[in-house]
């Protein structure tokens, strides 16, 4: 059985900025796996897009769609989101900021985590502090 992988946004970005296709980057990252996009995943790579990016960024929307393999965070995700950056805000002391920087994470976090997969990211300080609160699977790599 096939190991079921959601990247990161930080993986993707990296693709674009070199110039490279983010689908074949990805699966370059994770051969064997199944892959997932998160709509959280895809909504910051429309918001960050330069010129000349739109039209890859709507090719893995496209694709995922089209595959039944895009991850939305449901009621619970959000929820728990809530309560995981309000734990985190107690422990760390962390400003709004801080815990609005952090949302985007923790949805992706607990989004994948409510279906088994694994979150593969070049943002190795946020999910490492994530994972004190939630139970989720993640790797770090890099795109290269």
């Amino acid at each position: 059985m096939k190991q079921s992988a959601l990247f990161d946004s930080s993986i993707y970005v990296a693709a674009l900025r070199q110039g490279d296709n983010a689908l074949l980057a990805s699966r370059r990252i994770a051969p064997d796996s199944l892959l997932w996009l998160s709509s959280v995943v895809l909504e910051e790579l429309y918001a960050g897009l330069r010129d000349g990016g739109r039209y890859r960024v709507e090719r893995l929307e496209r694709d995922f769609g089209s595959a039944g393999r895009i991850l939305v965070p449901n009621l619970r995700d959000w929820t728990q989101t809530g309560k995981v950056l309000s734990r985190l805000a107690a422990q760390y002391h962390h400003e709004k900021t801080g815990r609005g920087r952090l949302t985007n994470d923790t949805l992706i976090a607990t989004s994948a985590g409510r279906l088994g997969l694994t979150i593969v990211t070049a943002n190795k300080r946020d999910f490492r502090l994530l994972a004190e609160f939630l139970p989720f699977r993640w790797q770090v790599t890099s795109v290269s």
